[in-house]
This record gives structure tokens, C-alpha cells and sequence, in this order.
């Protein structure tokens, strides 16, 4: 963490609040199915095809987990490490994007998903965001995650860079074009202050009950639009209570029909769902 990023956290836990740059709402009812990793039930995660196969099936967003390499190159991919999903070992700040791009990103999908398997995805290299964002541009939505920026040096800054690079910012639509989150409470705040236009999520993780306090509520509502949670912490009055207090709640992560289902009846404001396809026939389901 940045001293600067500390300090101004600390700053905020003790008065519990201040004026600084207006929060983005996201002012959206539409319930969001975001794309998992793209649509990792599918597709190996964190690869091109796996976010073309969520564009095709309908997803609000495509989900991007972002890592760094050695020379500073953002780049799709959920570890830290590069061992579970190409066969590589390593750590990602280790190596440089050349490196990188030698490693197979698929082939271990066939192994894992033998119904899956396709030739393609023995060619697949891991993007990187500007890849994406030259691929797509602004036919799809993005939401965005900053891994560990805490080990990766301006990551927030560099993100920004490629977000003003590829005109994404500032686009008047209730639906955000790019939504970012972390679990990373400093980063986000520091990701405000750079750009306040863009909507924040704060995720959160709960091993027992979710629970937010008056305190918790007061700080988020600084710099967040919402926040991210494990499905099987929450309940009903928990989702509404975020909601009567300005933050959207989206759920992570979603893998049956009896969680997106769940989700649905404590209305939720969207999910994380690894198959968007059946996220989406059960919400037109539920609709009808």
C-alpha cells in the first residue's frame, strides 16, 4: 500500500467522512450478469474466446482480473501466479509480457473439461487489457478488477492510461461502459481521486453473516457505488439495507441455478456467474 493511499485511509476511518469528489451512482435497475472470468464454464478463463463467448451470450459485463508483468504491462489473469492456468510457474510480476506470451493459456481446460475441449483453445495466449480493448472497444462492457495492486506499482494510474487511451471513459449511458472493483480499500480511494466518474465497488468477503455498520456505510459511501459479496454470507434484509444506503449489491461467485436463484428473490442488484447463459434464461424466466 502507498503511504499517501495509507494516509488518506486512515484519514477517512477517523473523521468518518469527507467532501473529496462525488461518488458515480450507477443509476441503472437493470439486474447485471457479469461474466465470470468471461464465460469461464466454457471457455478456459481470462482469454479472448472466453470473453467473445460472454459477448455472444448476452452478458452485461465481461469480468478482467488484472495482473502485471515485470515491465508493466496489464494483463488479464485471477492468481498471481501464472502455475493453475497456463503451463508456466511462477509468479506474474516475474515475469516480462514476451515471457509471458509464450505460455499456453488453454490447454488446460481440455484436461479439466473434456466436454469443452477445443482445438482453439490450444493456441491461446493470456491478453492483455490493451488486447481487449482493441478487440472489443466499446461494443461490450467492462468490469474491471485490480487483483493486487498493492504489489504492482501504479497500477491504478496505468489502468486509467488505457481507459483515456481507448476513449471509454464518460460515456452517458445508465449502464456504465466500465465498472472497477478491488478488494483493495486504498487502491479504489486512490482510483477516485483520479478519476471520480467511474463507478467503484468495494468487494467483500465474509466467512460468517455479512454485516455492514453505521461506520462501514458512512466510508464506502465516500468513494464506492457499491459492493461486491459472497452470495452465501448475505441475506435479504442485508441487501436491502446497502441499497437504502446508496450502494448497489452485486454477488459473487454464482455457480447454480439455486444461487442465481437466490439472488434473484433477496433482489440483488447482479451476479457473477461463471455460465451467463443461465443466469440470463432464469432472470427472463422469473420476468415472464
Amino acid at each position: 500500500m502507498r503511504k499517501s493511499s495509507l494516509i488518506l485511509l486512515i484519514f477517512i476511518v477517523l473523521i468518518g467522512g469527507c467532501k473529496g469528489s462525488e461518488v458515480t451512482p450507477i443509476a441503472s435497475d437493470e439486474f447485471f450478469v457479469i461474466a465470470h472470468r468471461g464465460a469461464s464454464t466454457y471457455a478456459p478463463e481470462h482469454t479472448m474466446v472466453a470473453y467473445e463467448v460472454a459477448e455472444q451470450l448476452g452478458a452485461t459485463y465481461i469480468e478482467i482480473d488484472l495482473q502485471m508483468t515485470k515491465d508493466g504491462s496489464l494483463i488479464a489473469m485471477h492468481d498471481e501466479k501464472v502455475d493453475r492456468t497456463t503451463d508456466g510457474e511462477g509468479l506474474v510480476k516475474d515475469f516480462t509480457l514476451e515471457e509471458l506470451k509464450e505460455l499456453n493459456a488453454g490447454k488446460w481446460f481440455n484436461d479439466a473439461y473434456p466436454e469443452f475441449a477445443n482445438e482453439v483453445y490450444e493456441k491461446v495466449r493470456v491478453p492483455t487489457l490493451r488486447e481487449i480493448f482493441e478487440n472489443f472497444g466499446d461494443r461490450v462492457n467492462y468490469y474491471i478488477e485490480m487483483k493486487s495492486p498493492k504489489i504492482y506499482e501504479d497500477m491504478e494510474e496505468e489502468l486509467l492510461a488505457l481507459l483515456e487511451e481507448y476513449n471509454l471513459l464518460n460515456h452517458q449511458s445508465e449502464i456504465p461502459k466500465v465498472i472497477v472493483q478491488s478488494f483493495n480499500r486504498a487502491s479504489l480511494i486512490e482510483f477516485h481521486e483520479l478519476e471520480p466518474s467511474i463507478p467503484l465497488i468495494q468487494l467483500l468477503s465474509y466467512k460468517e453473516k455479512a454485516e455492514l455498520t453505521n461506520q462501514e456505510i458512512k466510508s464506502l459511501n465516500i468513494y464506492a457505488s457499491g459492493i461486491g459479496v459472497n452470495v452465501n454470507a448475505v441475506d435479504g434484509t442485508f441487501i436491502h439495507e446497502a441499497q437504502e444506503n446508496g450502494l448497489k449489491v452485486h454477488l459473487f461467485s454464482l455457480k447454480s441455478e439455486a444461487d442465481i436463484k437466490k439472488a434473484l428473490i433477496y433482489k440483488a442488484d447482479g451476479i457473477f456467474a461463471d455460465a451467463p447463459n443461465i443466469a440470463i434464461d432464469i432472470l427472463q424466466n422469473t420476468e415472464d
